[in-house]
């Protein structure tokens, strides 16, 4: 497949360059960008006049739950913090099967990219009775028959309520189970070609529903495999109080003594980090991804993103559970992340264009990625194009690099392209009917919150 963005009025690269083109063609093919360059004389087999448009590199979400797609607006959760609204909704994720894990995916998925995200992780780690394969597979089919590029997880707790954790019963699982399933699904879903379409990382959920075997043996087997470690961490001072109790330790410390940092490593949240752990982050390599929006309605606090990135800490941003933010949308969060950092930091905080960067090139190497996050020649062609004619953006294109930050987009963006493949045109998606997967997904919900409705 070839590809040939002509005469593209801006592209926003945001390589370490901070490269900003004026009037340049991008020619693509089997993937990858393979030129940018004014006026090519060049055939290919699709040719988009782009001469209104405005192009970003994709943004890259580092933390979802997507099945939390069919559990978001629940009135009674609405003004509970992190742990009464966990163990509330245990009762409803209890029930999840394949079908509810597919409709709910594709819907988080399809929502991301009509809103310029071409790579989504998610962790997952509710697994009801015996499902693990059944789930994962459907989250597969599901990003397949989008053209998004998954970075999917085997997210596990073994702690339940009777052990002194948050989960029910019926969805924790034994270590052995979890780590045996894991091998399973290294070896069935892990592709880590350049390109990749599919990655996977192990992922215990938190401190609190993750006992310390499980933690130590997953970062074992992670290395044996070569692939990424996450879960949450520092999201709450409930947390902190927890592992204080339990162990003596402030989360952080806790994991270092479980061997559960370091550059294959990346966090969800960070909020409640100080000095010396920041620098602690920096210093041995280990991400985070911000989830501001998520983090702000369950007010579990302000993560230092402007500490972060002066010390050298990798940083992603991630709009987190559907439940939690109730959306699916990185144009959101960037915006939200934006104005969180000015409210609270000032002149110290966030520019425009750095949470941009996080959202871009900085997810990208939280997620230990460096083929995408960028618009440069060579690496692969995930973009997504806005026309700057539109009415909600008169007088804001000046500066293309803060305008998604300062003004945000309101609406669906023009084009996404993934891997080379146009997978949103003028705001709708290409590869599946949106209509039906709207009709399907809502008569699902219905039966899967029967009890609640």
């Amino acid at each position: 497949m070839t590809l040939l963005l002509r005469n593209i009025s801006t592209v926003v690269s945001c390589d370490k360059n901070d490269t900003v083109y004026e009037n340049v063609d991008i020619y693509i093919k089997d993937g990858k960008i393979e030129c940018i360059a004014k006026g090519l004389d060049i055939k290919a087999q699709r040719v988009i006049d782009c001469s209104d448009m405005i192009c970003y590199p994709g943004l890259v979400n580092t933390h979802h739950h997507l099945y939390q797609m069919f559990s978001r607006n629940i009135k009674k959760v609405q003004n509970m913090e992190l742990f009464p609204w966990l163990k509330s909704l245990y009762s409803v994720w209890k029930n999840l099967d394949s079908d509810v894990v597919y409709l709910s995916s594709q819907s988080g998925m399809a929502e991301l990219m009509k809103n310029g995200c071409t790579t989504c992780f998610d962790h997952h780690y509710v697994f009801p009775g015996s499902t693990a394969e059944t789930l994962l597979d459907a989250q597969v089919q599901a990003a397949k028959e989008l053209g998004i590029r998954m970075y999917m997880s085997r997210g596990s707790m073994n702690l339940s309520q009777k052990d002194g954790g948050l989960p029910p019963d019926s969805v924790v699982q034994t270590t052995d189970e979890i780590l045996k399933d894991s091998v399973k699904a290294i070896e069935k879903y892990h592709d880590s070609s350049f390109s990749s379409m599919c990655m996977l990382a192990l992922a215990p959920c938190s401190p609190f529903s993750a006992s310390a075997d499980l933690y130590k043996e997953s970062a074992s087997l992670a290395r044996q495999y070569g692939v990424r470690l996450h879960t949450h961490l520092c999201e709450t001072i409930d947390e902190e109080n927890y592992t204080l109790e339990k162990f003596s330790k402030r989360p952080l410390a806790y994991m270092e003594s479980l061997s559960f940092v370091g550059d294959d490593v990346w966090y969800a949240h960070g909020i409640h980090f100080n000095d010396s752990e920041l620098q602690f982050l920096a210093d041995t390599g280990t991400g985070v991804a911000h989830c501001p929006i998520s983090n702000m309605k369950l007010s579990s606090g302000v993560a230092k993103i402007p500490q972060m990135l002066k010390k050298g800490v990798k940083v992603g941003l991630a709009v987190d559970g559907s439940a939690s933010n109730d959306g699916s949308n990185m144009l959101e969060e960037i915006r939200a992340s934006y104005l969180l950092s000015r409210l609270v930091y000032g002149s110290d905080g966030l520019t425009p264009y750095d949470v941009l960067k996080i959202a871009t090139a900085g997810s990208a190497q939280v997620l230990g990625r460096d083929d995408i996050g960028t618009i440069e020649e060579h690496k692969c062609a995930d973009m997504f194009m806005v026309d700057k004619r539109r009415i909600e953006l008169v007088g804001a294109t000046f500066d293309p690099k803060s305008m998604l930050s300062t003004v945000g987009l309101k609406g669906a963006v023009d084009y996404t392209i993934v891997n080379g493949e146009i997978t949103v045109e003028r705001g709708r998606l290409t590869k599946i009917d949106e209509d039906k997967l709207s009709d399907k997904a809502n008569k699902k919900v219905k039966s899967y919150l029967s009890d609640l409705l």
